[in-house]
């Protein structure tokens, strides 16, 4: 009974300190910065920027926690299996999915960033 007892214990222990509930929240917030990046990218229209986008969509979905982190990570590669099964470039693929892990990763978006890019951005 004792070590019934304290398993419950340990259990709502970890599950408050988990903050499972903030999961969904934080989905939607990141899939929200992930629209906004594209949305971004194709209101810029600027050469060689989509890597820059695609790093900081993730890095700022990432920044809101787990669930968000989760949110990019479903969206980024749903994008590069749609893009696989098109038949697009897959060097292209592999270099647009290394800039969202290192965006996801938290790295530093700016990395990718070109030339001339308004500041607005």
């Amino acid at each position: 009974m004792k070590l019934l007892l304290a398993a419950i214990v340990l259990f709502l222990i970890v599950e408050i300190n988990a903050q499972w509930y903030k999961f969904p929240g934080q989905a939607v917030r990141g899939s929200r910065d992930m629209l906004r990046a594209y949305r971004d990218m194709r209101k810029a229209n600027w050469k060689n920027s989509d890597k820059y986008f695609h790093a900081r969509g993730n890095y700022d979905a990432a920044r809101r926690g787990p669930g968000g982190r989760w949110a990019a990570s479903v969206i980024s590669n749903g994008r590069a299996a749609y893009h696989l099964v098109k038949d697009r470039d897959r060097a292209e693929i592999a270099r647009d999915q290394a800039a969202n892990r290192w965006g996801r990763n938290g790295g530093d978006p700016n990395r990718y960033r070109p030339r001339g890019l308004p500041s607005k951005y």
